[in-house]
């Protein structure tokens, strides 16, 4: 894998481990709602929500983690394969996101563009960096 992929997909794996806590425990405090763009009445549907954005963060970031450490271990192809699929994964995950959103699934509607578009773009970059540098 290529120094520039391998970077994006390491700085996305410490954004998503820090932005998952926030998800996944503190959605109720009125920062955390403000931060991730969610405003709900039924607290407990957004928490479900919202915990398995948390979750989903936290695999992501460990594939990642995984790949990085096989790639300086002597498992440079398995790792690329690891690394590429976490990629793959984040970015058509994040995607699936906005696909709701404009199906009407996120209130308010259109409020998930800022985390879709900051989910999917180190994804993308580094994918784009791999295909066009390897």
């Amino acid at each position: 894998m290529n120094g520039v992929a391998e970077i994006v997909l390491i700085i996305d794996a410490v954004i998503l481990i820090c932005v998952a806590p926030v998800e996944m425990f503190l959605l109720d405090r009125p920062w955390a709602k403000n931060f991730l763009g969610v405003e709900f009445t039924n607290r407990s549907d957004v928490e479900l929500r919202a915990f398995c954005i948390g979750a989903r963060n936290l695999l992501g970031a460990a594939a990642v983690g995984v790949g990085v450490w096989m790639l300086h271990n002597e498992y440079v192809g398995s790792g690329l394969v690891v690394m590429l699929v976490a990629a793959w994964y984040l970015l058509l995950s994040s995607l699936a996101m906005g696909l709701a959103d404009l199906l009407g699934k996120w209130q308010p509607r259109g409020g998930s563009i800022r985390g879709t578009i900051g989910s999917s773009v180190p994804p993308f970059v580094a994918l784009v960096a791999q295909g066009l540098w390897s």
